[in-house]
């Protein structure tokens, strides 16, 4: 259902949180070198005095913990990050290589000067704010409601997605996402989502607690920060109308686990239906600046947010949500305004809300944007060089072999009716799976990037991808279309497709390695093959039929049983405390929770097929699991951590490597006994597929 680990089409906010948007290269990681074997990594870890049963992930991952520093510019680091941050310098050196006088239009000369535009930043400081002013003058002359509609209809993107990447995060007041309905598999559908806000979700501006409040000010003073570099007056007093703007869009959102629950999102609305439940809102002319004018349905997946935001349209003062527009305008393009536009956004994004200490080199940045803005053009430059045919051929024989291994847990579980079962087995049996990269690569022929235009060239970006998505209405939906690029270190189910995607640049160490052992590799890329799959049959996929749509295929008495294990798993990862004040949320995390304990048992169930009917040794089952325990590697500092645990449907790492606590075959190859903190009695172990 979700992405693995990490969203794609990151937001601004997101971006400067995470720098993972990059994507994808691979080096080694110090305690798993490419070629080494994953039973290599417990020579030092079994040294430490930690017992496997008692802590597994400390067990595995314990040295690598206490040797490893967060760099500087990141709020946390791991096997995922390590292997983005060695694939990223990759890419960049491939981009770097790229001749300037490439052919003019070619994908080489456009991912070239996008580059190179981002990287100027002596053009950048001496163009100074004029190349925004256009924005923020048009903003400026809006001069009623209708104005202030069709300015708000023209600031709409394509920049959400509440099913593949689990991304509900948008500055803009609302967010597009197209694809295929909920509700009839053959045609796409416009979906509407809340946003709105300068943080990452409504919890920042409604909890009650000291570190928020902080928070808060801190917010409130960087929206004055950047009116003041725009050269704006009064300042704070806008700032504060903006900020108090923001509290009343943020009340009226959805909370992250209502957003993840696809029932509450399938809201089919016609167009004439929103300015009768929606009011203050001129909606024909929000949706005819949107280019959504001919569009006659819709899903609102947060009404709540349509109603609440129409009627904030109606009621806030005209100059309110001019300054809400300025600013986010501002907000949103700072990276490719000047310096101190940069260094104030990462002031607030990156040292306040997420603790890291120092912004991340220019060519990070760089790399970052031309990841989201030409995503298919840079894969192919990585694909081409760095992921062989070798590898994909034996990544796909393993996709074979985990599918099989669901089937036949499938076919062994005593608790499911027949004719769920059947239903079950047609939706692995019409799986689609992508390895490596898409059957077909986005073309980028339309979109015009010129070389020292930085600011154009992200709008520019922007605007062709939202047009992309809006040429999808009324088209059929495209079951082999990836939503994420060859370069990023992921992977997703796509349960409106019924389809996976594994990215080129996550089959590598840790997770995929030609050299290592079927232990090892099951054990890394193995589990992430099979979490995958899991989605499709986790709390939310299990809503979806062979075809992708929204529909009930379970008896009465199968549901019953599923949701009583989704209980005890949600009360597994509840159990857990990071923090004294802040718990893991087992509901919001409950999808990937499933996704992992299945997906790591089908695994090790196809890891036992691919041994040809002999046993494995206990030296090839360790290695198996410590390859899972490795690819969960990661540091994380206390702000990100507690955001992570607020608004991210991922728990954090130390527990999902836990997750092996609910399989019988790990007791025996750690000898894991009684008393030990992590041992569950065989009945307290939770079993779903």
């Amino acid at each position: 259902m979700h992405g693995f680990r990490f969203s794609w089409r990151r937001t601004p906010v997101q971006a400067a949180i995470a720098l993972t948007l990059a994507g994808a290269t691979l080096a080694a990681l110090p305690a798993l070198a490419h070629g080494q074997d994953a039973a290599a990594a417990p020579a030092a870890a079994s040294a430490a005095p930690v017992l496997p049963g008692d802590d597994f992930y400390s067990y595995v991952n314990g040295d690598w913990m206490r040797a490893t520093a967060i760099p500087a510019d990141r709020s946390s680091w791991g096997s995922f990050a390590m292997l983005a941050e060695a694939s990223n310098k990759r890419i960049t050196a491939l981009i770097e290589a790229l001749p300037a006088a490439a052919g003019q239009g070619s994908e080489a000369r456009q991912v070239g000067d996008f580059y190179r535009s981002w990287m100027d930043e002596s053009a950048i400081e001496a163009k100074g704010w004029a190349p925004l002013r256009p924005m923020l003058t048009k903003i400026n002359g809006i001069r009623d409601q209708a104005g202030l509609a069709r300015a708000l209809g023209e600031s709409l993107r394509a920049d959400v997605d509440p099913l593949n990447a689990t991304n509900f995060y948008t500055e803009n007041l609302f967010g597009l996402w197209v694809a295929q309905d909920l509700n009839d598999p053959t045609r796409n559908v416009a979906y509407l989502l809340q946003g709105g806000l300068g943080m990452p979700d409504r919890a920042y501006y409604a909890t009650d607690s000291a570190r928020m409040q902080g928070l808060r000010a801190s917010y409130q003073a960087h929206i004055a920060a950047m009116f003041k570099l725009a050269g704006y007056g009064d300042a704070a007093g806008r700032a504060a109308r903006v900020f108090a703007l923001e509290q009343q869009i943020a009340a009226s959102h959805a909370s992250r686990e209502d957003s993840a629950d696809v029932a509450k999102g399938n809201n089919a609305w016609r167009a004439g239906d929103f300015a009768s439940k929606a009011p203050g809102l001129d909606w024909q002319a929000f949706f005819q600046a949107a280019g959504l004018g001919a569009q006659a349905d819709f899903i609102v997946w947060h009404p709540t947010a349509m109603t609440g935001s129409a009627a904030l349209v109606a009621s806030v003062p005209l100059a309110t949500w001019k300054d809400f527009l300025a600013f986010h305008a501002i907000n949103h393009f700072s990276t490719v305004l000047p310096r101190a536009a940069a260094e104030q956004r990462f002031a607030f994004y990156g040292s306040a809300l997420s603790g890291t200490p120092q912004q991340s080199p220019r060519s990070k940045r760089a790399l970052a944007a031309t990841n989201a803005a030409l995503s298919d053009a840079v894969g192919k430059l990585y694909v081409e060089r760095y992921f062989s045919p070798e590898s994909k051929a034996r990544v796909q024989d393993m996709v074979t072999n985990i599918v099989a291994a669901f089937s036949r847990r499938i076919d062994k579980l005593d608790w499911m009716a027949p004719q769920t079962k059947a239903q079950a087995q047609e939706k692995l049996k019409t799986l689609y799976v992508g390895v490596g990269y898409p059957e077909h690569w986005t073309s980028y022929a339309g979109l015009r990037v010129v070389r020292g235009d930085a600011l154009g060239n992200a709008q520019r970006a922007e605007q062709f991808h939202y047009r992309q998505e809006l040429a999808k209405l009324g088209t059929p939906p495209d079951r082999k279309a990836w939503a994420m690029p060859a370069q990023l270190v992921n992977a997703v189910n796509l349960p409106l497709q019924n389809a996976l995607n594994f990215p080129a640049a996550i089959l590598q160490p840790p997770f995929f390695d030609a050299k290592a052992s079927d232990a090892a590799n099951y054990g890394g890329i193995g589990a992430t093959i099979g979490h995958e799959i899991s989605h499709s049959f986790d709390d939310q996929g299990a809503q979806f039929d062979a075809q992708g749509k929204l529909r009930d295929w379970w008896t009465p008495a199968d549901l019953a049983h599923f949701q009583a294990a989704s209980r005890q798993l949600v009360a597994q990862f509840s159990a857990y405390k990071p923090f004294p004040d802040l718990a893991v949320n087992g509901q919001l995390t409950l999808s990937e929770n499933l996704a992992d304990l299945a997906g790591v048992a089908a695994a090790y169930d196809a890891f036992a097929l691919s041994q040809e009917g002999k046993p494995a040794q206990p030296e090839a089952q360790r290695a198996f699991f410590i390859g899972y325990g490795v690819s969960w590697r990661s540091k994380a500092r206390e702000a990100a951590a507690r955001q992570q645990i607020l608004t991210d449907g991922h728990a954090p790492a130390q527990y999902r490597a836990a997750t092996v606590r609910n399989l019988d075959a790990w007791y025996p190859a750690f000898d894991v006994q009684p008393g030990q903190q992590l041992y569950l009695a065989p009945e307290q172990r939770v079993r779903v597929w």
